[in-house]
């Protein structure tokens, strides 16, 4: 399947994405550490663009980075269709430059786990401090690794719509706690009423938590904050989704 192909399914299949969530975890954050007025906000790996235009709804001045252009194309519609501007731009969170200065980074959605070495970990950190204001907030969550290895890995998901349906299995991955996402869909052409099928695979790596702190305060960081599951409470055994905030020391 080509990134154009999966980036229009993309929504379709993120549909149940809790991303009011990821907006009122931001907000909450925001009013934590007091930045107030509209704040310019940074939306690594964006995708789609769903959370940048909500986060525009809520009177954000947003901008978008994403890799892929088919992607991009369609976060472009997304925001034109709601009346509302906002820049994308080509480029990886890996290289970022040249985006100016922002009171507030993100990269949400685990869009850090499709990282495959440490060293674009590492890479990513330095560029986005480099695009922080002083006084501004970094916040990014990723799979935990009770997430990769005990609900991901030798699982299957499926999906069955008249449109759309997937068969999704996930495999060990080479690194420690990384998986291998195996998607399979089966996609409806209307004209001529059989469906298509299309084959992707995907990456994800996590570490644990001590080492991303540890990867943040390398760059320059004073981390803030790690919290679980959109709750402002420290991460236990079977957290599945950790968020970092952190701010230049």
């Amino acid at each position: 399947m080509s990134y154009e192909q999966f980036a229009y399914l993309y929504d379709e299949l993120m549909k149940d994405a809790p991303y009011d969530e990821w907006v009122q975890f931001v907000k909450e954050i925001l009013v934590k550490y007091d930045i107030k007025g509209a704040p310019r906000l940074l939306d690594l790996a964006c995708g789609t663009g769903e959370l940048s235009v909500r986060f525009a709804q809520e009177g954000f001045q947003v901008s978008g980075v994403d890799l892929s252009e088919d992607m991009l194309a369609v976060a472009q519609a997304k925001a034109e269709d709601e009346g509302i501007r906002i820049p994308f731009f080509l480029q990886n969170m890996v290289d970022l430059e040249g985006q100016g200065q922002f009171d507030v980074i993100g990269i949400f959605c685990d869009s850090l786990n499709y990282l495959r070495t440490d060293d674009e970990v590492i890479a990513t950190f330095a560029n986005v401090i480099e695009h922080l204001d002083d006084k501004g907030i970094f916040i990014f969550d990723v799979h935990s690794i009770y997430k990769i290895t005990q609900v991901f890995i030798n699982q299957t998901f499926s999906l069955n719509e008249e449109d759309v349906s997937y068969i999704w299995n996930s495999f060990p991955g080479e690194h420690p706690n990384s998986v291998e996402h195996e998607l399979s869909f089966f996609v409806l052409d209307e004209r001529t009423g059989k469906y298509d099928r299309f084959d992707e695979l995907h990456f994800q790596r996590t570490y644990p938590i001590q080492q991303y702190i540890n990867w943040l305060e390398a760059a320059g960081f004073a981390v803030l904050e790690v919290a679980s599951d959109f709750e402002h409470t420290k991460p236990q055994t079977h957290s599945e989704r950790i968020f970092f905030v952190a701010k230049r020391k």
